[in-house]
């Protein structure tokens, strides 16, 4: 799985760097550091992370993430005497914080899981339809992008500010870079033309949203700038460099696979299971378009394409609710009794709607099942075993399927597929996976994104990065391959290692 890299890297200064790595139920602050050449990365600092309900909204609460993240860049000050060399972040992609002139933020930013989001999009297609934005921006219709968001704000009579940043990119901003929209993670947003790379113009008037409002689009291993504020008081953070590598996660995740050829797809595994293929140029023809595939900027100038799967979202709710009905049951305890309970009858469509929503999920998916004509199944906490079992091989069922169109619609011939993200220590789920693909399956880092944003960094930092040619991919692969086989040794040696 792990290419050897041609000649040993070795950074031209080995001061250490850190990556900031958002997610929607935690956020980490990693460090990488060198002694003779060679990498390390741990975990320096972790904070929980959930929206909450204000005002009728569903919210991030901003301050708590700005604090425990500089806490964790304190630590990594701390902890790397030789100083830091650069910070760079990543995280969830489509939210989004106004801010004003000053770039100070107007309010806490809606979380995409807000119910706001499916009266936007209908609002936003009888302005542009679903077939033109389609045609315009090549990106998979989803209720949560940018976009309908947007415009939810604009039907709310929300304050516009100066201008929208999204998350990574805001933070970045926060400590003093530019205020930019990185390529990879403006996509998302279902403003950008598919083939320009450029904010859509038509689609902007069409909502009636302000283009001066949207930050200058700028490609993943981005300098922009070096850190200020107190934080740059600190002598481990003086002359930090604050780079945007891929700042949508997926991407730093795939940038986080060192592997080489055209016959392999990859799933990012998590909450979403991201499913799809690396590919040189976009598909938008009738097929992808009718079938809701994305077309998703990746690094070195490729294309993510792929389709928004439900995840680890089924039984994370599950097991929320199995917990306040009195059992919490540990993830490992829950996967390994899964999988000795007989195969299910019937399987759910894991992308059915109402499955995206939160709370009472065991009742959601009897709803379905019974619709379906199927029993509905005990919904008690000592259950839980075979409602595991049915959304693992439900899962497993959806990602075959979308893989087989994928290998259609790109002309692939698949042979590997890479698992990445933390859902992929699963390992009944990979072996469902495997059965229903017929792929060889590869477990690739837990942390890919963290691999792939230390990746992106360093490739800028020692001048790898060109972007126009493409070439840029070779070197990130290259250093990704070096930072898994120093997370693999970390994680045999040391508890504080990632994963």
């Amino acid at each position: 799985m792990i290419r050897t890299p041609n000649k040993p890297l070795v950074p031209s200064d080995e001061r250490a760097s850190i990556a900031v790595d958002l997610g929607a139920e935690s956020c980490r602050v990693c460090l990488l550091r060198w002694k003779d050449g060679r990498p390390s990365i741990q975990v320096a600092h972790r904070i929980a992370n959930n929206p909450r309900e204000i005002d009728g909204g569903l919210h991030w609460d901003l301050n708590a993430i700005v604090a425990g993240l500089e806490e964790g860049l304190r630590r990594c000050a701390t902890l790397a005497p030789e100083g830091i060399r650069s910070i760079a972040v990543d995280g969830w992609a489509v939210d989004y914080v106004r801010v004003d002139a000053a770039g100070a933020p107007l309010a806490d930013p809606f979380c995409y899981r807000d119910q706001r989001n499916v009266e936007a999009q209908n609002s936003a297609h009888r302005l542009c339809s679903q077939e033109r934005m389609r045609e315009l921006t090549g990106i998979q219709i989803l209720p949560f992008n940018t976009i309908y968001q947007l415009h939810a704000d604009a039907i709310a009579g929300l304050a516009e500010g100066q201008q929208w940043l999204n998350l990574p990119e805001y933070l970045l901003a926060h400590w003093g870079g530019a205020r930019v929209s990185e390529y990879t993670n403006a996509t998302h947003t279902q403003l950008v033309e598919l083939y320009t790379g450029q904010w859509c113009p038509e689609i902007f008037h069409a909502l009636r949203l302000n283009l001066n409002h949207a930050p200058r689009i700028v490609p993943p291993g981005t300098d922009l700038g070096k850190l200020s504020g107190p934080l740059a008081a600190l002598p481990g953070l003086h002359n930090t460099t604050l780079i945007a590598p891929a700042c949508h996660d997926t991407a730093s995740a795939i940038a986080g696979i060192p592997a080489t050829g055209t016959d392999w797809a990859y799933i990012s595994s998590g909450t979403w299971s991201l499913v799809g293929a690396l590919i040189e140029q976009p598909r938008n023809g009738p097929a992808a378009a009718a079938e809701n595939f994305t077309n998703l900027g990746a690094v070195g100038g490729r294309v993510c394409f792929h389709k928004n799967v439900n995840g680890m979202w089924l039984i994370r709710q599950c097991m929320d609710q199995w917990a306040l009905d009195g059992r919490a049951w540990p993830i490992a305890d829950l996967v390994a009794a899964a999988e000795s309970v007989p195969c299910p009858v019937g399987l759910l469509n894991v992308d059915d709607p109402d499955l995206l929503l939160p709370e009472h999920m065991p009742q959601r998916i009897n709803a379905q099942r019974m619709r379906n004509g199927l029993a509905p199944l005990d919904e008690s906490p000592a259950n839980a075993p075979t409602f595991a079992s049915l959304i693992f091989h439900s899962l497993a069922a959806r990602y075959a399927q979308v893989l087989n169109r994928v290998a259609f619609l790109t002309d692939k011939k698949l042979k590997r597929l890479f698992i990445v993200g933390g859902a992929n220590q699963n390992a009944f789920l990979n072996r469902l996976t495997a059965e229903a693909t017929g792929l060889e399956v590869f477990r690739g880092s837990p942390e890919s994104s963290t691999v792939g944003n230390f990746a992106v960094q360093l490739a800028t930092l020692e001048g790898n990065r060109d972007d126009v040619s493409g070439a840029y991919a070779e070197p990130v692969a290259r250093w990704a391959g070096l930072f898994i086989e120093a997370l693999d040794h970390a994680a045999t040696t040391s508890e504080s290692a990632i994963g």
